[in-house]
């Protein structure tokens, strides 16, 4: 069982439109309601990936109960923890060329009682479950060092703990030695304070971020690929894609795939790369399904091209 925490939820509106053009009118031409955040997405892959997954969020208003209604129309277990804000509506906008522009609201202010009855409920969730996903940013009411604490906890609990999150959070949390961290290009270069212009360039910055603590770093570098640094090694994964539809929770995605092929190695990383690849080729948020995967299509090495400029580079 993979229990997922998702500090700050939200619900997401995508809507799919030829181009944005500032100051149109621009109709859409399709259109989605998820439950959204990092961790309601890892959580609805493991589903669809028919894992069993239990989803910690705090939950407010009217847009609280939806996201409820949603995962459990999805089949997905939710601890909710109440509170008295409304959670947070986000919107993306996903054009036909596959740029993405979103729009996050800031969310809810959690009080002193809701901080400690958030911890209490990933507590009483956490026997049985395999992995943590601690996923997503803080909301207002949440210190930097929340997710320290919370990995401290896991560890204490005999809990694996992966933590996908940035800025501040994220280093505070190295100090506890997640097992496995998970930063983008851009939240890598943030973390190690410079700018990444080759595969090369984000293998250093991986290695940066395990001597400050992390276990296991998987880097995702948009359509370069993913890296996976650990004690046994460096390795690379790509994926051919035919056609990219939207990157919304690609990276969850991804997270996911990891998670349910055991959190460690080459297969792993490989089973990250394809729920990534199956991802990006779906509409909206919609997680990959096992059909949805293609295996053959994806190619995991050690030998990392480290001179290869990022088609994305993180400034």
């Amino acid at each position: 069982m993979i229990l997922t925490v998702t500090p700050n939820p939200s619900l997401d509106r995508t809507y799919e439109v030829p181009s944005l053009d500032r100051g149109e009118v621009v109709r859409a031409t399709g259109e989605r309601v998820d439950p959204g955040g990092k961790g309601v997405n890892v959580s609805r892959a493991v589903t669809a990936a028919g894992q069993r997954t239990v989803a910690v969020l705090p939950l407010g208003g009217a847009p609280g109960a939806l996201v409820a209604a949603l995962l459990d129309a999805q089949g997905i277990e939710v601890a909710p923890v109440p509170i008295a804000g409304p959670t947070r509506s986000n919107i993306a906008l996903a054009e036909a060329d596959g740029v993405l522009t979103k729009i996050n609201a800031p969310g809810p202010e959690l009080s002193p009682a809701e901080r400690e009855l958030l911890l209490e409920t990933v507590r009483r969730q956490s026997p049985g479950a395999d992995w943590i996903a601690c996923c997503g940013s803080l909301p207002r009411g949440l210190a930097p060092s929340w997710y320290a604490d919370l990995v401290a906890r896991a560890h204490a609990a005999g809990v694996r703990i992966a933590l996908d999150t940035s800025g501040p959070a994220l280093l505070r949390a190295l100090r506890e030695r997640p097992d496995v961290v998970k930063p983008n290009a851009g939240e890598l270069a943030e973390a190690v304070g410079r700018p990444l212009a080759t595969v090369g360039d984000a293998v250093k910055a991986a290695e940066e971020l395990r001597e400050l603590g992390a276990r296991a770093v998987l880097a995702s570098l948009g359509a370069d690929g993913q890296l996976l640094v650990d004690d046994a090694g460096t390795w690379f994964g790509t994926a051919r894609v035919d056609a990219v539809r939207s990157n919304v929770g690609a990276g969850d995605s991804s997270l996911a795939g990891f998670l349910v092929a055991g959190g460690a190695g080459p297969g792993a990383l490989a089973s990250a790369v394809a729920h990534g690849a199956a991802a990006v080729q779906l509409p909206g948020s919609v997680m990959p399904t096992p059909h949805d995967l293609d295996p053959a299509a994806v190619t995991v090495t050690t030998e990392v091209p480290v001179d290869r400029v990022l088609r994305e580079p993180a400034p």
